[in-house]
């Protein structure tokens, strides 16, 4: 038994040749990564995948089917489609939380702004009776507005 046989040959038990297709793509010190592609695809159509791409895809395709072959084996009913599933939700939690924090900072932002105002009216013109009536973003003379940000996303 030759120790230099990459994990592809040994798993097959054959003789591994110098020009193994497999061997740059599967080591001998990672067994698991051949035994996982071998189980989903098989080796003659990994060959046959591996032997089709230019040398310089090679690696990548080799990467891509053992990450393919780990999730299906993980998770047969939905293989790295679920991953992607799991991912795409992330993301769009992610933009909710997004869009609720800029939602909150616009609200508090037009809340500064409209108590400026009188601030200035107290420390600077004293205290008059007369109140300062604020427009709000919808053209109305609401000196405070509230934003309801739970009915925004369901």
């Amino acid at each position: 038994m030759n120790s230099s046989r990459c994990a592809a040959c040994k798993h097959l038990r054959r003789r591994c040749p110098s020009d193994c297709i497999f061997s740059p793509y599967f080591p001998s010190n990672n067994p698991r990564r051949f035994a996982y592609v071998h189980k989903i695809y098989g080796a003659s159509n990994v060959g046959k995948i591996l032997q089709d791409l230019p040398v310089n895809c090679r690696a990548e395709a080799a990467n891509s089917l053992y990450y393919e072959a780990y999730c299906r084996i993980k998770d047969p009913v939905y293989g790295c489609v679920g991953m992607i599933s799991i991912l795409h939700q992330q993301i769009y939690n992610a933009q909710c939380q997004l869009a609720r924090i800029q939602a909150e900072i616009a609200a508090l932002n037009t809340q500064s702004q409209q108590n400026e105002p009188q601030q200035y009216q107290h420390e600077h013109l004293g205290n008059t009776s007369a109140p300062i009536i604020l427009p709000d973003q919808n053209g109305g003379s609401n000196s405070t507005s509230f934003y309801d940000l739970s009915t925004w996303f369901d």
